[in-house]
């Protein structure tokens, strides 16, 4: 699955550095700063209903009938910033664990089902405070898409086994390999982010994680985050 390639923080600096040089030849052309300033505060307003289940899930619904298509996107309120020491990359790890069948649903099936019933954009990302998983169905299949994602919110740990989760350890290992030491400056950002914070922030480790660490963690781990994580509250 994806992770974000450059942090939203490392992002808000690079703003924060560009101001900078950018506030000073503003202030000596006042009317190009007040024209810049009405154009930023000029976004469109994006109509929604905002409303919370029973059982805690908060809803968000925005509806756009142009299309006959839905997106459906969960996010959980955990990522990299709360992991424990010594398991760095444990909620992308744990991420990736989420595609590989739940209790009703079938080893593997997670993007064949979706991708019969005609969905497209099916994927996850992790971050330091989130995880999401997504996808684009038509707007007929949307109890589908629905109905996926509530069983393996509900019922993940009845398909995952320690043959499968060894196989997600190397699947995730693989992709640091791939994205962060095979690529030219690969691992710029872990170096800025070691740079920003101290080592005891929770923002000091990478999303990726270490080999390490990644390769020390245990389904027992696993089920642990899944129980105080993966709930609908």
């Amino acid at each position: 699955m994806q992770t974000r390639r450059i942090s939203t923080r490392l992002l808000s600096a690079a703003l924060i550095a560009l101001v900078a040089a950018i506030v000073p030849a503003a202030a000596q052309n006042p009317s190009t700063s007040l024209g810049a300033s009405r154009a930023a505060t000029d976004v469109p307003k994006i109509q929604f209903e905002k409303y919370t289940l029973p059982n805690g899930l908060e809803v968000i619904l925005s509806q756009d009938h142009r299309l006959p298509i839905v997106a459906v996107n969960l996010w959980y309120h955990v990522g990299t910033a709360n992991e424990v020491q010594g398991r760095t990359g444990f909620a992308h790890l744990f991420e990736h664990l989420m595609f590989q069948g739940s209790k009703h649903t079938p080893k593997d099936s997670h993007f064949q089902m979706l991708e019969a019933a005609g969905a497209t954009n099916i994927n996850g990302t992790t971050d330091y405070d989130r995880t999401n998983y997504f996808e684009t169905v038509p707007s007929n299949r949307l109890e589908l898409a629905l109905w996926i994602e509530s069983d393996r919110m509900g019922y993940l740990l009845d398909a995952i086994d320690a043959k499968e989760f060894a196989n997600q350890q190397d699947v995730v290992r693989n992709e640091r390999r791939q994205s962060v030491e095979n690529r030219p400056y690969g691992n710029a950002e872990e170096e800025l982010v070691h740079l920003l914070y101290p080592q005891t922030h929770p923002y000091y480790a990478s999303v990726i994680g270490s080999h390490a660490d990644i390769q020390a963690a245990r389904l027992a781990d696993a089920r642990e985050f899944f129980r105080r994580y993966y709930a609908p509250n």
